[in-house]
């Protein structure tokens, strides 16, 4: 079945950092000197090469993130979206976000960032105790990290800041307090993580050998629960598994992704869903960065794969991504884009084995996972998916 999205998001993808963080399983990298001006044109280009692809449209947000893209100067941010402007239709409330981390040399540049046109930061704080962020291999400290979200607030009309708990070593009442104290710095949105252990990163060989323990399952579960109440408390409500939001302060690009709207990646490893002669394509280019950065030199872009998804393909991702919401699936919109109603890709015992156990719920307009369900998503979904 034939699907189109007039509507489009664009994720820019700046691959660099000042170090590696050892939880980090991003495509990011560290390197002594980058050619700037290269990028911006190679950025540039890719942007060319999607225009092609996607047709006109009109874009309704635009996400710099990496690596940290705070690294890049705000002339390289300003030409990229002055490009983004020449090639399709921005709408009128047209969410520019960039991740930033807080270390005074980038917070220095908000200023010059908000003037380029970003009207969102985004902050990687992580924690607010200097043993947890120097454990956590950040390269800010606390007072850093308060300094860049006070100029955050100042100079974009929305902001919001991340934090990893159920750290290395963390108790119930650290995390509360900690979260509380953050929620006092908070103006409207708050991306909330558990510290989880991925394979190739520093943690993973690090917990390998025993040499990191993290809190067991049962407080991590209790930590999770306190947050949802804490933060529902301070009027930031869950509408994703991990992120808080007052109402109207949602992230614009991110409910893109969990509502399976189309987007398009550029730059090195980044990915897309995109729409393409009526067909939903799987988009992502290479993830080397000096593969990338020749691959668009020779040939205007460096896609590795484009791959037309099938109905089962659609239904599987828009089902996982539709879940991670508060409000769960749109049953119309999901057969809208998938051509068929969702019973014909979940296993129907096990989805109502789960709605008697209060799991999952399920109403003539939506799919979703209840606030007892939400921190056994994934376990839901290995249930009620059809292998």
């Amino acid at each position: 079945m034939p699907v189109s999205n007039k509507n489009l998001a664009i994720y820019i993808h700046w691959p660099f950092c000042l170090s590696k963080c050892p939880y980090c399983d991003f495509n990011s990298h560290v390197r002594e000197e980058i050619d700037e001006a290269a990028w911006a044109n190679a950025l540039t280009r890719e942007l060319d090469h999607f225009r092609e692809l996607s047709g006109p449209r009109t874009i309704t947000s635009v996400f710099f993130g990496g690596g940290t893209p705070s690294l890049m100067s705000a002339q390289t941010v300003e030409k990229l979206l002055g490009r983004i402007a020449q090639l399709w239709s921005p709408d009128v409330a047209m969410e520019i976000t960039l991740e930033a981390n807080p270390t005074s040399v980038e917070a220095a540049k908000f200023r010059d960032f908000s003037a380029a046109g970003i009207n969102r930061l985004s902050l990687g704080i992580q924690a607010l105790n200097d043993p947890d962020l120097k454990a956590l291999g950040r390269e800010h400290n606390v007072k850093e990290a308060r300094a860049a979200i006070d100029l955050s607030q100042k100079y974009f009309s929305r902001s919001s800041f991340d934090l990893i708990y159920a750290r290395m070593g963390q108790a119930l009442d650290d995390w509360a307090q900690e979260l509380r104290q953050a929620l006092t710095m908070s103006v409207g949105h708050l991306s909330l993580y558990q510290l989880t252990i991925e394979r190739g990163t520093a943690f993973y060989q690090a917990h390998e050998k025993g040499r990191i323990i993290l809190p067991g399952e049962d407080l991590s579960a209790d930590m999770y629960a306190v947050t949802q109440d804490i933060c529902a408390d301070h009027g930031l409500g869950a509408y994703e598994v991990s992120n808080h939001a007052a109402h109207g302060q949602e992230s614009r690009h991110n409910l893109t992704y969990w509502t399976y709207g189309d987007y398009i990646g550029v730059g090195p490893g980044a990915h897309g869903r995109l729409v393409i002669d009526g067909e939903l394509h799987a988009l992502s280019q290479h993830r080397s960065p000096e593969k990338w950065l020749k691959t668009v030199a020779d040939r205007g872009h460096a896609t590795d794969q484009k791959e037309g998804l099938t109905a089962t393909a659609r239904a599987e991702e828009m089902i996982m991504m539709g879940l991670r919401l508060k409000r769960g699936i749109d049953l119309m919109d999901f057969k809208g884009r998938v051509g068929q109603e969702i019973e014909n890709f979940i296993d129907h015992s096990s989805l109502q084995r789960l709605l008697e156990l209060g799991y999952m719920e399920k109403d003539d307009h939506h799919l979703r996972a209840t606030a007892q369900g939400m921190p056994l998503l994934n376990s839901l979904l290995r249930q009620i998916l059809i292998p």
